[in-house]
């Protein structure tokens, strides 16, 4: 089985297993995988190593998945990177939390956080953000961060992010602020996914550093 590029070959390939005494074995081509420029995949294109799919945290399933989608191309097609991505998003939606996390090097409390991931890079990227504390940094929003203290306080127990998250949102609250404070980012994954992976007493610990 070869690519139809060697299909110009098979005369000549027949002609040298004969001359070598051998019966010629029954020659089948398949379509090449193209790159951009509409030539053979070259191995420095991006993507095109399985090295270079792990590099960029691309699951090994969503590899596969590709890999079965193609088939056996009947006729040449062109590598389609941008569905290798789509194909991480679902693969790692798919994980089990412990897959997940120890995929990302984080632990299971996190992972909820990083279900919002592109690729297992970005995962690993939300779980430091989360994880480790940022530097304080001043944010002109102390009202937000007092009435989020306020709402964590009141809880006493195990916080709901999602409605801490509403009500702020209800009272024209500044999120971005809040999620400055909690993570010294000003984007990442879903804000109420990091007040539910952040330790009550921690998230506390950091509202205090930024006012």
């Amino acid at each position: 089985m070869r690519g139809f590029d060697h299909r110009p070959n098979e005369n000549l390939h027949r002609r040298l297993f004969e001359a070598l005494g051998a019966a010629p074995p029954e020659f089948l081509h398949h379509g090449l995988i193209l790159g951009e420029d509409g030539k053979k995949l070259a191995k420095r294109a991006p993507g095109a190593t399985v090295a270079s799919l792990r590099e960029a945290g691309i699951p090994g399933e969503a590899v596969r998945r590709y890999l079965e989608e193609l088939g056996l191309p009947q006729h040449d097609v062109h590598y389609d990177l941008s569905r290798v991505r789509r194909l991480a998003i679902e693969a790692i939606e798919a994980m089990s939390d412990d897959e997940l996390a120890a995929a990302a090097n984080a632990p299971v409390e996190v992972v909820p956080a990083l279900r919002g991931a592109r690729d297992l890079n970005e995962a690993r990227e939300y779980a430091q953000a989360i994880l480790t504390p940022p530097e304080p940094v001043k944010v002109d929003a102390t009202q937000t961060l007092e009435r989020f203290r306020e709402l964590v306080e009141r809880a006493n127990g195990s916080v709901d992010a999602r409605t801490i998250v509403r009500e702020l949102k209800a009272v024209g609250g500044n999120l971005r602020a809040l999620r400055l404070a909690l993570t010294g980012r000003e984007r990442g994954p879903e804000l109420w996914a990091v007040i539910a992976a952040l330790p009550r007493e921690e998230a506390l610990r950091r509202i205090d550093a930024a006012l």
